[in-house]
């Protein structure tokens, strides 16, 4: 487990164009969101939490194309398979290192929706916990939809279509959680539910990438 999270940490470290790609891809989604709709102070307040989820949704599917595949081309997955690696805990580890990098440094970022949208410092908290709560099991659905385009030719165009609509009902959950805690109503049970859902994906669904990428590599 060191060794898989050095060699995991060192390789985001020197690809750090990948992971600054959709951390520059939020920003700029949540910056001109606001020179889009104007500068009313009650409809920048009302679309914050979406504008800055809708956000994170984007940039966590637009990273996550080239998780897997680096590894297939150069022959690392086959030296896993074959050598009978571990390979649900190799992926487990990647996507935890994936997660830090990109959604864990998202959820500090989601604080500018405070100069940006005029989001009161409570309400920001909110947001930034909904994110931190939601993104994993966002990630563990991307993370799945690469897996199974992996031997396509332009799997990356497939990766949001299969993606995006499992993804919805967190976006959901997570900007009601938000709205509520806004209008004074209590968020947390459904913060609960997305804890949970993210617990279960986190758990189940390095063992069934691992699945996808031996029938991927068989193949």
């Amino acid at each position: 487990m060191k060794a898989l999270l050095q060699r995991e940490w060192q390789i985001k470290r020197q690809g750090a164009v990948q992971w600054l790609y959709p951390l520059v891809l939020f920003l700029l989604i949540i910056t001109l969101f606001p020179l889009a709709i104007g500068a009313e102070p009650a409809t920048l307040l009302r679309l914050a939490s979406s504008a800055v989820w809708i956000a994170v949704l984007l940039s966590l599917v637009m990273g996550i194309e080239e998780l897997f595949r680096p590894d297939f081309d150069n022959g690392t997955l086959a030296e896993l398979v074959v050598s009978n690696a571990p390979l649900a805990t190799w992926v487990a580890v990647r996507l935890a290192v994936h997660w830090l990098f990109s959604a864990g440094f998202v959820a500090v970022l989601s604080f500018l929706a405070i100069p940006l949208f005029g989001l009161p410092m409570g309400d920001t908290l909110m947001l930034a916990v909904s994110i931190v709560v939601g993104s994993p099991m966002l990630l563990m659905l991307s993370a799945i939809a690469s897996s199974l385009t992996l031997t396509l030719k332009n799997g990356a165009v497939l990766v949001p279509l299969i993606a995006l609509p499992m993804q919805l009902p967190v976006l959901i959950f997570a900007t009601g959680a938000v709205d509520l805690h806004a209008t004074g109503l209590n968020g947390l049970p459904i913060l609960a539910m997305l804890g949970a859902g993210s617990i279960l994906a986190v758990m189940i669904t390095p063992f069934v990438i691992a699945g996808i990428l031996k029938m991927a590599w068989a193949d």
